[in-house]
């Protein structure tokens, strides 16, 4: 028995209300247990057991703060071969400012070195820089501040 199916077992646990539960399968034998440490939320059926669990905590962290910056949603972008995109290099939150009243650290139009600083990304209460990683001028952000993002996520295009 795998790893994911064990936590899709102990994420249906939570989800139904289970306390306890004995799986014998093949020769492994696999018992698990869980403490009403939380109130449980009633079992949907439309829930998939691949739902992130954390997606709750994402959308209430959203709600809670506020951004007094508005970007523009990302507008579907034309491939062009002269552009260069600056990805996210880790799991995490986007943020363009280093607080919510502060400005934005780079905004469309702006000339960036290699090593400016663009955004910072969120992860574990952990900020991390995120750097240009080449020089230009910034076209247009691609992702909404305070959004989450994942490796490799296209955050701005830059026009070397």
């Amino acid at each position: 028995m795998e790893n994911k199916q064990i936590n899709q077992l102990m994420v249906a646990m939570g989800r139904t209300g289970m306390k306890r539960l004995v799986l014998k399968k093949e020769g492994v034998e696999l018992e698990l247990e869980r403490e009403d440490l939380a109130p449980i939320r009633p079992y949907d059926g439309d829930i998939a057991f691949e739902e992130n669990p954390m997606r709750q905590e994402i959308e209430h962290h959203r709600q809670t703060h506020a951004v007094a910056h508005e970007v523009k949603p990302p507008q579907e972008e034309k491939e062009d071969s002269i552009s260069v995109y600056c990805t996210s290099p880790m799991v995490g939150t986007v943020y363009y400012a280093p607080s919510p009243t502060d400005p934005f650290f780079v905004k469309p139009g702006d000339r960036v070195e290699k090593n400016t600083v663009v955004c910072i990304i969120e992860a574990m209460k952990v900020m991390n820089e995120v750097k240009a990683g080449v020089a230009g001028t910034i076209s247009s952000p691609l992702v909404e501040n305070g959004h989450p993002v994942e490796f490799g996520t296209k955050l701005f295009r830059i026009t070397p």
